[in-house]
Order: C-alpha cells, then structure tokens, then sequence
C-alpha cells in the first residue's frame, strides 16, 4: 500500500468510523468489508438482507464481524427515517412516497448518514453516478456557500500527489462554479497533506488568447481569489505555465506560482476527463477517486469496474473526509 493510503489508515483507525455501503451483497464490497472490520480501521455497515448476506461472505470465506447490517424491509426505525426523509423534501414526498423510497438501498444508506447513523456511503460498485449522487443532493446537499458538488481524483505516482478537478460531475461550469471548485479542491488537497497551490487551466496563459472560455477562466481566479485571499492560486494558464517552472517564467514571471502547481482545476468536464485519464495511462499515475466534495457529509463513488483494492481504498478516503468534517 502507498504512503498514501497508510497515512490515511493510520488517521482514520481506532476513530470509530461508520460507512454504509448500500451494495451490501457485492462480493468486491464484502471483501473489502470484512478488511476493514478486521483491521479495525473502521465500522463497515452493510445494506441488504440479511441471511442472503451472510451466505454470500460464507461462500466467499469472510467473516461479517465487526460489521452492522441492515434490510431495509425489517429496519425497526424505519418510521424515523420517514418522518426525516419528509421533513428533509420539504413537501416534495409524503409519507407513503418515503416509504417507497426509502426500500432502495442508496436513499436508506444515504438517511443513514443524514440521521447520524453513519459517518458516509460509499457506493456504485453496481449502480450508476446518478444513482449514487441524486440521493446525496436531495438529502444531505450541498454545505453553504457551494451551489455543486464536484469530483476530484488524487493523481499519484511514487512521491508526487497532484489534484485534478472536476473530472467527474460539473459538464460545463461557469465562472462561479470553478471558483469553488478551485477552494473545495485546495481543501481536499490538504487532507491529503498537499499544500495547496492552485492552477486555473485554460488554452490560455495570462490572456495569450481572447475568447468567452478565456475570460470564464479568469473571472472564475478573481472570484476565488476574493473568497480566500490567503490561497495561493492563479490563472488562467495553460498546463506547462503552471507545471514547468521554464515555462511559467517565460509566460508569468508575476504570478504567485512559479510552475509549482499541484491543485489543476479544468475549465470543463471533457478537459478534465481526458486530462486524467492520459496521466494515467501515458503518465502512469494511479487515479484515486472520484472523491465528492462540496456535500454536507462525504459520499463517494465507485467505478463499476471497481475491484475489492478500489472499494478498500476509497473507503479510507470517506472516513478521512468524515473526521475532516
């Protein structure tokens, strides 16, 4: 396991953390599960029903101590969380709608959460971003002062942690958007113990080109720079000016950042997408995430082509975003 994840074990263990994962019957889910509970890094609760549970980690040789499981179909508080459920939609659900809801797994998981009854969710491994965020936007929303959640990946090879932003969630954000993906971003950042230093990417370096992607771009720093003046960030830039010191010389020999960038906020979900996922088949870095930020309480999200290390290791990162919270 990398320094990475061992920093993060060793932060999170004996915290008496709680994740949910509402994909209780995966095989890749009970395998990590039965891990952590072992390890004691953290409390795994399972969702789902119970004797099919535990024939499936008999099957697969694991053992369900130290974990909590529940069905949705059989929870005793279960009325609880439907007199919450209706409070929290503010009219949009009644009673006999949450009811309803509430027997699919990631809406139960995500109450769970939202009731104090776990400290995050992690899901996916079967069912889609969608279905893994919806609930986490209508139940636990997002904090003030931030109007979106985004999905970030922690880019690792060797010593070198870089953060990338937003490759999972936001398809075209605006000035404002970035901005706070930019500050959420640098938060992230520091739970990683990276020091943040933020790049604001365009095609652009400092008004090189003119153009509506351009000045999205910069409005989006001075709006960031105005809400934490105290962070260090700068743009817009393309990728070498704020990575090559040669080149940052060259074409921003103002700037804070002197080719020292290691927080990369992409000025659209296609350039971070295909950003991250060249670092890490040309680059070889290993693309951890993505990890939500920006809710009330952290929710993340599996690949569906998640293995049991995947599903371990973000599991780690939920629990470090809970204590963080």
């Amino acid at each position: 396991m990398s320094d990475l994840f061992s920093a993060l074990k060793e932060k999170v263990s004996s915290k008496q953390v709680k994740i949910v994962f509402p994909e209780g019957l995966d095989e890749r889910i009970i395998a990590a599960a039965a891990r952590l509970a072992d390890e004691k890094v953290l409390t795994p609760i399972l969702i789902g029903n119970v004797e099919e549970i535990e024939e499936k980690a008999k099957s697969l040789k694991a053992s369900l101590n130290g974990m909590e499981i529940y069905d949705p179909k059989a929870y005793e508080h279960m009325e609880e969380l439907v007199a919450s459920f209706v409070e929290r939609r503010k009219g949009k659900a009644t009673e006999e709608d949450a009811r309803k809801i509430l027997l699919d797994e990631n809406y139960f998981g995500t109450m769970l959460v939202h009731t104090n009854k776990a400290d995050g969710l992690v899901s996916g491994a079967a069912h889609s971003t969608a279905d893994t965020v919806r609930p986490a936007l209508q139940i636990i929303k997002t904090k003030a002062g931030v109007k979106k959640t985004s999905g970030v990946f922690i880019m690792v090879r060797g010593d070198e942690k870089y953060v990338f932003a937003d490759c999972a969630i936001n398809i075209s954000p605006d000035s404002q958007d970035l901005a706070e993906i930019a500050l959420e971003s640098a938060a992230t950042a520091k739970m990683f113990n990276i020091d943040p230093r933020v790049a604001m990417l365009s095609f652009s370096t400092k008004g090189s080109a003119k153009s509506p992607e351009t000045e999205k771009v910069s409005e989006a720093v001075k709006i960031a720079q105005q809400l934490n003046p105290e962070l260090v960030l700068d743009g817009e830039f393309q990728f070498d000016a704020a990575f090559v010191p040669s080149v940052a010389e060259k074409k921003a020999p103002n700037s804070p950042l002197k080719g020292d960038a290691n927080v990369f906020v992409f000025p659209s979900l296609e350039a971070g997408n295909i950003g991250y996922k060249i670092a890490q088949r040309l680059g070889n870095f290993e693309a951890v995430g993505p990890i939500l930020q920006g809710l009330n309480r952290p929710v993340n999200d599996l690949s569906r082509g998640c293995n049991e290390e995947d599903v371990y290791k973000l599991s780690l990162i939920t629990a470090a975003q809970a204590l963080e919270q």
